[in-house]
């Protein structure tokens, strides 16, 4: 269990730096800090056998899996290329994430 600030949040555009989903591309879906994980749309796919309910017709289900959050790079916003991520503070006191490539604010 980690404490560490995830600089990763829900709505980003990442890309995969390693494992079978290589160069994939897709949006945080949701972060888990607690887990150092995040949930990215269309990677780690996996398939789940679900029982069928009152809601679901059950069968075989595709759903996307965390991947641990070292494997995924924010992409930058200007060049399209995956970038670390620094903070810096505005002149209203406002804390901020800006990418260490371009030097561009990824928060609005």
């Amino acid at each position: 269990m980690s404490n560490a600030k995830l600089k990763i949040k829900k709505g980003d555009k990442v890309v995969v730096l390693t494992g079978k989903d290589k160069t994939k591309t897709g949006e945080v879906l949701k972060v888990f800090p607690e887990d150092n994980r995040v949930l990215v749309q269309g990677i780690n796919l996996a398939k789940k056998h679900t029982k069928p309910s009152a809601t679901s017709a059950g069968g075989i289900e595709t759903k996307e899996m965390p991947i641990h959050a070292s494997n995924v790079a924010l992409i930058d916003p200007k060049s399209n290329k995956p970038t670390r991520v620094g903070y810096t503070t505005l002149k209203d006191g406002k804390k901020v994430r800006v990418a260490r490539r371009s030097g561009e604010t990824l928060d609005k």
